[in-house]
């Protein structure tokens, strides 16, 4: 997945259009965009979109429940597990134990709607509180379910009182930089995918741009969006090219040739094993897409 983009889940009209942005997952959200006084509503018109939908070829549909000490996952979780979305997404996560409890939940409500345990995933934003950044060392090796990690600046911001969260620059302040970083690190940890934050200024796509390139450069392979006309430019630049997948099949097929050594030169230049490493997770996630 490159693209994951957040459609309010109380508009049906907006579930629609999500659905035809060429978004690689749609995000059904029950959480910030939906007002306190239409949760119910969104669970019910959520429910009856995943269902309807489940089964097309894509986008996958995930559904930000509400976090787990909100009082609100369990009737959440109730309402839309038995249609079947890929996964849930669960906002301000504690820890990797929030995981667990999660994973528990959805157990239960698999079993009741008659689906296979494990069926479905789960991607976290692990971020959005200052206790879930101070436990992203607790995210050390691969879960079940869990299919991404994101981490999230807005949130965060309130919880810890800052007013902004980049400088006159533009860019991250640290708090912000150290949230990122760890997530990059803990998806990288337990072999899950590394998702980008929102860009909130939706009418610059160019910054969009330019951040996803930042973003792409540093090790994450996808980025969520919060309007539709930000998804063309993240497929854009998480969508390997041509030419470095051309490059990484050299690479792989040099060193099959020579025996797989430690090394090996090719046009001057020697590469070693974690270039072998990072041109077989290239051409992994380019297998669907190039």
């Amino acid at each position: 997945m490159r693209s994951l983009l957040f459609v309010p889940g109380d508009s049906e009209k907006k579930l629609d259009k999500g659905f035809a942005t060429g978004a690689d997952v749609v995000i059904v959200d029950l959480e910030d965009s939906v007002a306190p006084d239409r949760k119910p509503a969104a669970r019910e018109i959520s429910a009856e979109f995943v269902a309807a939908r489940r089964g097309a070829a894509a986008p996958r549909i995930y559904v930000r429940i509400n976090d787990l000490d909100s009082g609100m996952a369990d009737a959440d979780l109730a309402a839309v597990i038995a249609a079947r979305p890929d996964g849930v997404m669960l906002p301000k996560c504690a820890s990797s134990a929030d995981l667990a409890r999660l994973s528990v939940k959805l157990r239960v409500h698999e079993a009741e709607a008659g689906l296979a345990d494990g069926a479905t995933s789960i991607i976290a934003i692990m971020t959005e509180t200052a206790r879930g950044l101070l436990a992203a060392s607790s995210y050390l090796q691969p879960m079940p379910r869990l299919a991404g990690l994101t981490w999230g600046a807005e949130d965060l911001s309130a919880d810890i009182g800052a007013r902004q969260t980049r400088d006159a620059a533009g860019r991250y302040t640290d708090v912000f930089r150290l949230a990122r970083a760890m997530t990059l690190l803990a998806a990288t940890a337990t072999e899950s995918a590394a998702i980008d934050t929102v860009y909130v200024d939706f009418r610059d796509l160019a910054g969009l741009a330019a951040e996803c390139a930042e973003a792409e450069r540093d090790g994450f392979t996808a980025k969520m969006a919060i309007h539709p006309a930000q998804v063309p430019v993240i497929n854009s630049a998480f969508t390997p090219s041509l030419e470095s997948v051309e490059e990484a099949r050299a690479l792989i097929a040099a060193f099959a040739e020579a025996g797989n050594p430690g090394v090996v030169g090719i046009g001057g230049k020697m590469f070693d094993r974690p270039h072998l490493r990072r041109a077989e997770r290239l051409l992994a996630r380019a297998g669907p897409i190039v």
